[in-house]
């Protein structure tokens, strides 16, 4: 059995290690999931560092992350397995004439012939082989055929090819699952996991992220990029800035020498967070920027 965490502090101090700055909820639930070997469901709007938890938590464990990205039309196949058809084909052509067709069956579904998609290939981890932390990242764009197969699959870790048999783990992945609540999840879904609920950082955190994140950040130009940031998530925009790109707006300020967050510093560099010409001539407004030329 893996040990993910001795303890919450351990996993706030461990994830710390590898740039993630988590609150006593989330290092808590860390320490949950790996400890009562249970998934984890994060929900939240986009942004507020969801699936960099999943990639932390592997960052500080040591573990490989296995990344099962969905979306609409995502089918068994796709996040579980399908056969090489080609290759069977291919097989089935060489075949001589007088074999019987059982035996050529036989031959075809085998393991050689199997191509296992992220579900099966973190359920199949050698027990020798590094942890595996399993994302199941934007569960709430799937349908709701795959929330089925989440729930057969996560409730047992086992898995069930007709034509090999059952796949059981010998050793159970930390599975995350992030969610924007585009749509209501099942509650039998539900049933099976931790559940976290993340939301935008404090300015004073968001603050301690960017300059964990990037060294040389001056501490004045912090505290106003954070506040601009804070703003802009209160209007109503296409998309609100995430905090990845609050980051990457630090490191835009640092590559340009920037040392005073003004209205030409906001209005010439936007576009490292506002990716969207409506959003951006939203802010403009609504902050009171001299518009001289249209947002880059």
């Amino acid at each position: 059995m893996v040990t993910w965490f001795s303890s919450p502090a351990e996993a706030a101090a461990r994830l710390a290690e590898v740039g993630y700055l988590a609150d006593p909820a989330t290092a808590t639930t860390a320490y949950l999931a790996g400890t009562l070997e249970k998934p984890v469901l994060v929900e939240g709007p986009a942004g507020v560092g969801k699936t960099e938890l999943a990639k932390a938590i592997a960052r500080a464990a040591g573990a490989e992350l296995i990344r099962l990205q969905c979306y609409e039309g995502l089918d068994e196949a796709r996040a579980l397995y399908e056969w090489n058809y080609k290759k069977q084909l291919l097989r089935i052509q060489a075949t001589t004439t007088d074999q019987r067709w059982e035996e050529t069956h036989d031959e075809i579904f085998t393991e050689e012939f199997l191509l296992s998609r992220p579900l099966l290939s973190a359920i199949r981890r050698p027990v020798d082989a590094a942890p595996t932390v399993l994302l199941i990242d934007e569960v709430d764009k799937t349908d709701i055929e795959v929330e089925g197969l989440l729930l057969e699959v996560l409730s047992d870790f086992q898995v069930t090819i007709p034509e090999l048999g059952t796949v059981v783990a010998v050793r159970r992945p930390l599975v995350i699952l992030t969610s924007n609540a585009a749509r209501e999840l099942s509650e039998a879904l539900k049933r099976r996991c931790l559940y976290l609920h993340l939301e935008y950082p404090s300015l004073e955190r968001e603050r301690e992220i960017l300059t964990s994140q990037v060294p040389g950040l001056d501490e004045l130009v912090a505290g106003q990029l954070v506040s601009v940031v804070a703003r802009l998530r209160e209007l109503e925009l296409k998309k609100a800035p995430s905090i990845a790109e609050s980051v990457d707006w630090a490191r835009t300020l640092i590559a340009l020498e920037i040392d005073d967050l003004d209205e030409t510093a906001i209005r010439e560099t936007l576009g490292v967070v506002l990716k969207h010409i409506s959003d951006q001539e939203r802010a403009i407004k609504e902050l009171r920027l001299t518009a001289t030329s249209r947002p880059t």
